[in-house]
């Protein structure tokens, strides 16, 4: 066997890695030939996975929170840094052993326990596809009320919305599963063009409203409501969870991305150089240019698609449009649609593989009312961003703990398709991951609460004292809590259990 675990005869021809129960082609472990991303691909797949409408108005829902743009800025930084550790962790699995994420979670949950983070995961993505398709549907749809004039809107409504809307929305999404349905080597063709083209687009956005504007404006001198004081932290922390928490989906599905990397060498400068500086700088890059959308229209515009509606340019609103649907095709596709095809892969392999999975994530993804969790800053940050980062980190602290603390690194690759294997435990469960899974969500989020405005409204689904009143404390820090106790209990858990690293595991 060779230093990655795979086979030399390879792993397609592995009587294990055959068993349809638990693998089909696209689970197994990518050839060392086939795995060719460099690090530029990883670099452009975090450029235009970041240059989406969503991210680009995470400064505006801070500064709606209180903050002025400098500390907006300075905590999406943090959280990048923060969350890129995770993710380096994660995803070093990828390129020595060709692993999506469910197989990996295979090692530490047990063959058939794997599918309860896949499940939890693909959730979280199929919420984030509707999110994100009903974003771009509604960017197509304002653009070209702008090229067709009123009565593009002015149409009989479906649902409280104008069908028009409704088509934007169906032939967006539908345009969206075209494009992954021809497989992941054209999804890397696809952002490696994509990543530079939105990132002009930003560029050119910049450059028109500062023309327009002759400068930046009053948003840059704007303070903030809490100072640098105990009002700014009260702020801060829990805001940094729901910034680390729009990436923390990530942190766990990387594999299914650095799979297909040349070496270590190529994901860890790729996503280094691809993700803390691209997100930081189009929070800055949000910033100016609604600073001088205020100055030229006396209100800030922090929705891109309004500001760019706002033109009176054929040329400038068609070039808007694409922009907007080439970004917001690009993040979606990525983050959102890779992950739950694999997830729903593992589920059931001889029915479901990438190409179902990902046409069942689209799916999925408009039945969620996706609309509603964008609604207001607190909802958005607070509750939905606050506890998926929890849940997230929970699962991102087993796997690291397996695969750093108690394996080392070193997987036997073929057990990992295995019925019976060391990663079989009992019934195809490792119940100490479920456990520390179990433990760590409750301290996360069993705290989550909702604040309270200046007329007494409650601003959240969850009780002001907190759904487990004891556990307040902890809510504001939920994806670290997570993180680090479901990482601790599962190590402790795992000392002399079986599976864990042995003799059998060694390079043969």
């Amino acid at each position: 066997m060779t230093d990655t675990g795979i086979s030399q005869a390879g792993p397609g021809r592995d009587d294990a890695a055959s068993d349809g129960r638990f693998a089909n082609a696209d689970l197994q472990p990518v050839p060392e030939p086939d795995r060719t991303w460099t690090t530029y691909n990883f670099a452009a797949l975090w450029v235009g996975m970041a240059h989406n409408i969503p991210s680009w108005t995470l400064a505006s829902g801070l500064v709606a929170l209180g903050m002025d743009w400098k500390q907006a800025v300075l905590t999406i930084a943090i959280a990048n840094v923060v969350v890129l550790v995770p993710m380096l962790l994660t995803g070093h699995a990828g390129p020595k052993y060709g692993i999506p994420f469910p197989v990996l979670a295979r090692a530490s949950f047990g063959l058939r326990g794997a599918n309860l983070p896949a499940l939890v995961r693909a959730a979280v993505a199929c919420c984030w596809f509707g999110i994100q398709t009903w974003i771009g549907g509604q960017g197509i749809f304002v653009l070209l009320g702008k090229v067709f004039g009123g009565g593009w809107a002015d149409v009989t409504t479906v649902g409280g919305y104008p069908w028009t809307l409704w088509l934007c929305f169906g032939v967006f999404w539908a345009g969206e599963l075209a494009i992954i349905h021809r497989g992941m080597q054209t999804l890397r063709r696809f952002e490696n063009w994509a990543a530079p083209f939105v990132l002009v687009g930003a560029v050119v956005l910049l450059v028109w409203i500062a023309h327009k504007a002759g400068g930046f404006g009053p948003l840059l001198d704007q303070p903030s409501e809490h100072g640098w004081g105990p009002g700014f932290w009260r702020v801060f922390f829990p805001s940094l969870m729901g910034m680390i928490g729009f990436w923390s989906t990530l942190s766990l599905n990387i594999p299914d991305f650095t799979r297909f990397g040349k070496g270590q060498r190529a994901q860890v400068w790729g996503q280094a150089l691809g993700l803390p500086t691209t997100m930081t700088a189009f929070a800055l890059l949000s910033v100016f240019v609604t600073s001088g959308s205020e100055a030229v229209y006396g209100t800030a515009v922090w929705d891109p698609v309004a500001l760019v509606g706002r033109t009176d340019s054929t040329f400038g609103l068609l070039f808007g449009l694409v922009t907007v649907l080439i970004a917001t095709v690009s993040a979606n596709l990525a983050a959102n649609v890779v992950s739950p095809a694999y997830d729903l892969a593992n589920l059931l392999p001889r029915l479901i593989n990438f190409r179902t999975g990902a046409l069942i994530t689209g799916v999925v993804g408009v039945l969620f009312l996706p609309w509603k969790l964008t609604s207001t800053p607190e909802l958005y940050i607070y509750t939905w961003l606050g506890v998926v980062g929890g849940v997230l980190g929970t699962v991102a602290g087993v796997l690291i703990a397996d695969y750093w603390i108690v394996r080392r690194t070193v997987l036997d690759v073929a057990d990992l398709y295995r019925p019976g294997g060391r990663y079989w435990y009992t019934g195809g469960w490792n119940w100490r991951a479920v456990a520390a899974f179990a433990v760590g969500g409750l301290l996360a989020v069993g705290g989550s609460y909702s604040t309270v405005d200046a007329h007494g409204a409650k601003q959240g689904p969850f009780p002001v004292d907190g759904l487990v009143p004891l556990l307040k404390p902890l809510a504001d820090y939920g994806w670290a809590v997570g993180l680090t106790s479901a990482l601790v209990l599962y190590a402790l858990l795992m000392r002399g259990a079986p599976g864990r690293h042995g003799p059998r595991e060694q390079v043969r």
